[in-house]
């Protein structure tokens, strides 16, 4: 039986264990600050990239992995005769997905590449289901299937405190309905057809207290099988989201901070809320 692996990019938020466990390999992106690239690998030290982020000139800029980078991860990883099924966050906020393909076509290895749609622990989700799927020896087809399952049934929601970094980063644009004069106005977004909607917008914290109690409510009527909550900066509103939503769920839920990739582009402060329900 031909053995599959999981390859994803570091925009993924992911327990390092879950990692060690399911042998998943993590294609990192990089991170220009004022002229100093860092692999995103270097920067999981909790809080070290948000304290380079805040003492930097310039706002940090993000890259995809090479095309190169992926061939030889790639070719690595089919020395054993093993299949590759690389799953990687949305095309709509990085080239990832597509300089992956590009790679896969540069190898002798039998490389499957999808889109997520999503990041973050919404695209673990994904990354998950399919390397437990590959560990147990589903074939690929089988475990393709389950991975689009997951993903109908994933919501994402995201909720920052300043649109600054989302403009320039130009992963939102001035045209969404927000006033780019409001650039510190809360808002929550949902990640809908691979683009970043805004669904709520207002001032100070009580705007996302106002989004959770409307977004709880709404669990009520829905079988969740997992929640997983990011954060950047302080955990506090993260760790408090958990209390509250921890009745919804029989899983634990994981709060993690959540990458430099992702918190390039929504800033301090910001935090994710990824649910998966049962089909």
């Amino acid at each position: 039986m031909t053995k599959i692996k999981i390859v994803t990019d570091s925009s993924v938020t992911i327990e390092p264990e879950l990692v060690k466990q399911l042998d998943i390999t993590i294609v990192p992106l990089s991170v220009m600050i004022d002229s100093v690239v860092y692999s995103d690998a270097d920067l999981k030290e909790e809080g070290k990239f948000l304290q380079l982020m805040q003492e930097a000139k310039n706002l940090p800029k993000t890259s995809q992995p090479p095309v190169g980078v992926f061939a030889e991860v790639f070719e690595e990883l089919c020395k054993d005769g093993s299949r590759i099924l690389a799953i990687h966050m949305s095309h709509s906020l990085s080239g990832t997905v597509e300089a992956s393909r590009q790679g896969a076509s540069l190898s002798t290895a039998d490389v499957t590449v999808i889109d997520s749609s999503f990041t973050d622990q919404a695209l673990k989700f994904q990354v998950v289901e399919a390397a437990r799927l590959a560990k147990e020896g589903i074939d690929i087809d089988e475990i393709l299937s389950r991975v689009e399952e997951v993903k109908n049934n994933t919501e994402l929601y995201i909720g920052v405190s300043t649109l600054e970094n989302l403009v320039k980063g130009g992963r939102i644009g001035r045209v969404t309905g927000l006033l780019s004069s409001l650039l510190n106005i809360r808002v929550v977004m949902q990640m809908k057809n691979d683009e970043l909607q805004p669904i709520v917008k207002g001032r100070g914290a009580k705007t996302f207290k106002k989004w959770l109690d409307e977004f709880t409510s709404s669990l009520n009527d829905r079988s969740v099988a997992e929640i997983g909550i990011s954060y950047s900066g302080n955990p506090e509103w993260a760790n408090e989201m958990r209390n509250i939503l921890q009745a919804y769920v029989e899983n634990s839920i994981s709060v993690i901070e959540t990458g430099s990739i992702i918190q390039t582009h929504t800033g301090e402060n910001a935090w994710a809320i990824l649910v998966r329900y049962h089909s």
